[in-house]
C-alpha cells in the first residue's frame, strides 16, 4: 500500500497563458519506499474566507458576497474555486509538478468577486486530493490504489499573485457582463454623445446621476 504526502509549495501567475491562469506547484512524496508508475490525480480547490481578516474597505466590497458583516458568522463559508485533473509521471521518493488553474475575471462568479475585493494579504486555499495510483509489484504485475479522500494541503496564495495574473491580461481594466438590451442602450448613449470609449460612457452616466 502506498503512502502519499501532498503539499502545495508555491503559486505564481502563468505569464504566457492565453487566458488568466494560476500555476500551483505541488510536491508529492511517497514515504513507504514504493516506486510510483503514475497517478491519475484529481484536485478540488476551495477558498476558506473565514481564515483571514478584512479591512474596512475590503469588508464593504464583500457585502455583495457575504451580506452585512453582522451576519458573517453564518454566511462566510468555504467556496468552490476549481476542480482539476492531472497525470503525474512516475517517480521514486518525491516529485514536483505545476498544476495550471484556469481563472476568470467574470464578476458574476462568487470567488472572483471575493478575490477582486481583496487589497493585501493572502487567499486561504484548501486543496483536496483523490485519484488513482499505479505501481508495479515485485512479480511484475500492475497494482492499482486509490488516493485516500483524506489527503489535502493548505496554501495561502498572495493577493499580489492574483492581481499580477489579471494585470497580465486586463491591465488597469475590468469587465462586466450585461444583457444585450443594456449593451444596446449603452451603445446608443455612447454614439449619441460622441463618447470615445465604454469607460467614458459609463463615467458620463455616473456623473449625470451624481448631478441629479
Amino acid at each position: 500500500m502506498t503512502e502519499l504526502v501532498f503539499d502545495c509549495v508555491a503559486g505564481r501567475a502563468e505569464r504566457y497563458a492565453v487566458a488568466p491562469t494560476l500555476s500551483l506547484t505541488l510536491r508529492i512524496a511517497e514515504i513507504s519506499g514504493i516506486k510510483i508508475d503514475a497517478i491519475a490525480l484529481r484536485v478540488q480547490i476551495r477558498v476558506l474566507p473565514h481564515l483571514r481578516r478584512y479591512s474596512g474597505t475590503e469588508s464593504a466590497r464583500l457585502v455583495e458576497v457575504f451580506g452585512d458583516p453582522s451576519r458573517w458568522a453564518d454566511t462566510v463559508k468555504p467556496m468552490q474555486f476549481a476542480l482539476l485533473t492531472a497525470m503525474v509521471p512516475g517517480f521514486a521518493g518525491s516529485v514536483e509538478l505545476d498544476l495550471p488553474v484556469p481563472c476568470t475575471y467574470d464578476l458574476e462568479i462568487a470567488h472572483t468577486k471575493y478575490f477582486n475585493a481583496l487589497d493585501t494579504g493572502d487567499i486561504p486555499l484548501l486543496l483536496l486530493f483523490s485519484g488513482t495510483v499505479f505501481t508495479t509489484a515485485d512479480d511484475g504485475r500492475m497494482r492499482v490504489y486509490q488516493v485516500p479522500w483524506s489527503k489535502e494541503s493548505a496554501y495561502r496564495l498572495p493577493v499580489t499573485v492574483w492581481r499580477e495574473m489579471m494585470d497580465l491580461h486586463f491591465p488597469d481594466a475590468s469587465w462586466l457582463t450585461v444583457s444585450r438590451e443594456t449593451l444596446d442602450a449603452l451603445q446608443h448613449f455612447k454614439s449619441t454623445n460622441a463618447l470615445p470609449t465604454w469607460d467614458s460612457a459609463i463615467m458620463a452616466l455616473l456623473n449625470r446621476e451624481r448631478a441629479s
